[in-house]
């Protein structure tokens, strides 16, 4: 099993993580919005805040804070092996300086009444299935740790006014997503569905979500064609794959 993986500007290693440098790792983190293009009321004249919620490896926080270099970015993981990991990776990256790992729940996590113009998050995938005998990577896979209720309401709770969520999980999961926004006055205001090839039906769906209601936006996406990176796929990460 590989320890690790090299991008252009820092080296991921994964070998503690129960959820490997992935494909769904690498769209949420080339494609997640860092701050709402107009002016953010919670941030103006500083610094935008980004909060990576189960951070892994740190993979996501440390694409962002490549993408976004005026960001300070906080990433949290509730597994103790995880966020040493996380750990080692950001202080053997050359943003070091602006990411803070920490490890917590959701849950458990304070942010002091600071809110953030940025969340993202590549949650649990599961909330009805059968669960492996692995401990570590149930609590990755399945919504048991973070059910969808708990991360809208939270989310709700920690971004700011013009604050974007963007979260990337199976297209069979919108549905549930959808109700916990209602019950929670958040929209959904932009759906880029992944297709492993232009005949199959979408897989994974990144879904960006705000406080006020816009004109949803939908784009459907080839990610690869016969097993090749996309030229849409390829462009997306060219900043970040060697």
């Amino acid at each position: 099993m590989s320890e690790g993986f090299q991008f252009k500007h820092f080296y991921v290693r994964h070998d503690r993580c129960a959820m490997k440098v992935g494909t769904d790792g690498v769209l949420l983190g080339a494609l997640a919005e860092g701050a709402y293009e107009g002016t953010s009321k919670a941030s103006e004249n500083s610094e935008k805040r980004i909060l990576d919620i189960g951070t892994g490896s740190a993979l996501c926080s440390l694409m962002m804070a490549q993408r976004y270099p005026d960001a300070q970015i906080i990433g949290i993981e509730v597994d103790e092996e995880a966020c040493s990991q996380a750990e080692q990776n950001v202080a053997q990256s050359p943003f070091k300086d602006r990411i803070t790992i920490i490890h917590t729940s959701l849950q458990d996590f304070s942010n002091d009444g600071a809110l953030f113009d940025s969340i993202i998050c590549n949650p649990p995938f599961f909330e009805e299935s059968l669960q492996c005998p692995d401990s570590q990577r149930n609590a990755a896979r399945h919504a048991t740790s973070l059910p969808y209720s708990i991360l809208i309401s939270r989310c709700k709770e920690l971004l700011c006014d013009d604050g974007t969520l963007t979260i990337i999980l199976p297209t069979s999961a919108i549905r549930r997503i959808e109700e916990e926004c209602a019950l929670n006055s958040l929209f959904i205001v932009k759906q880029l569905h992944i297709k492993t090839t232009e005949r199959k039906q979408p897989k994974r769906t990144l879904l960006y979500i705000r406080q006020h209601p816009e004109p949803l936006v939908t784009i459907s996406h080839i990610l690869t064609e016969g097993g090749e990176r996309s030229a849409w796929y390829a462009d997306i990460t060219k900043d970040f794959y060697l």
